[in-house]
């Protein structure tokens, strides 16, 4: 799984950050979304799944399969 963030889609509503802390953060000044972790382990895909499910703006976006054409 590879995890892509549109910082120019962000609200900054923060559901993703406490759906999957391991994975993303959010800025100090603005509360704009940061990627911890583009490749995370498969114990946090579902989390990220849900992050990605439930963001308002759609700003995450998920590519699956990325694994097996590393």
């Amino acid at each position: 799984m590879k995890i892509h963030v549109d910082e120019t889609k962000c609200c900054g509503a923060g559901q993703c950050v406490l759906i999957a802390p391991e994975v993303f953060d959010q800025r100090d000044e603005d509360g704009i979304v940061t990627l911890l972790d583009p490749s995370p382990p498969a114990s946090h895909h579902a989390s990220a799944h849900e992050a990605a499910a439930v963001c308002p703006t759609a700003a995450i976006t998920l590519d699956e399969g990325e694994d097996e054409k590393q």
